[in-house]
Formats: structure tokens, sequence, C-alpha cells
């Protein structure tokens, strides 16, 4: 007991930087989905994808048939989005970061079936998939 009162100080340092680490895995919205999942899902037909990035970084490259809704529009133009709610909904992002919030928001508009494609698209064109401009 002595040396947890000794070192409290270095304890509570161990512990608040656990809890960061596992903060982003812990609150991860929607289900991770990496390149070869979405492209299996993508070729079943049952799959809408959502591009949250900005137009420019859309107009760049994007997933081919991705509808582009910035993150910053979704809560307005989600209802674009009522016809896919029965549907698989990819959401992508250039690393998965944005695209994690837009799956929560997603989810609580009542979307069951939200993926989040690991690392973006970043991750889909290393893995050397097609890109439409």
């Amino acid at each position: 007991m002595k040396f947890f009162i000794d070192n409290l100080f270095i304890l509570a340092i161990v512990l608040l930087s656990g809890g960061a680490l596992l903060w982003p895995v812990l609150t991860q919205r929607g289900k991770r989905a990496t390149a070869l999942q979405v492209t299996q899902l993508i070729n079943r037909g049952k799959a809408t994808i959502v591009d949250v990035r900005d137009p420019a970084e859309f107009a760049k490259g994007h997933l081919p048939d991705a509808k582009n809704i910035p993150l910053a529009e979704l809560d307005k133009r989600i209802g674009e989005l009522e016809k896919a709610k029965s549907k698989s909904v990819i959401v992508i992002c250039q690393s998965g970061a944005r695209a994690a919030t837009a799956a929560g928001k997603l989810e609580k508009a009542g979307f069951t079936d939200v993926h989040n494609l690991e690392g973006g698209i970043a991750a889909w064109t290393t893995a050397g998939l097609p890109i439409a401009k």
C-alpha cells in the first residue's frame, strides 16, 4: 500500500495515458471495414457510398459511384440518404477520423448498417483499388 501512496502521481499519469489511448477505440462509431470488405459490399450491390470529405478533396479522386456530402453539411443533407436506410452505408474520408463522426450521426438518424472504411481513401489507394475523378 505504501508503494501506491508514494507513487500516486506516477500511477495517475499511467491511468490517464492509458485512458487517452483507449478513448478513440471505445468511441468508434459504425463498423470498421477493410478495403476488401468494402469491395465485397460494393460488388454485392447492397451498398451506398458516402464520401464526407470537402468537395476539393473529393474532386482529386473518390470511389466510383460515391456521393459527396461533406461532414459539415451532413446534418442538413441526411435526408438525401433516406432510400439507403435499408442498405449498407459505407462512409469514407481521407483517413477515417471524419468518417467515424459521420457514422455516429448516421446511426443516430436510424441507419442500421453503417461501415467506416478503415484508413479512409488513403488505404483504398494504397491497396491499388480504382479511383474515379
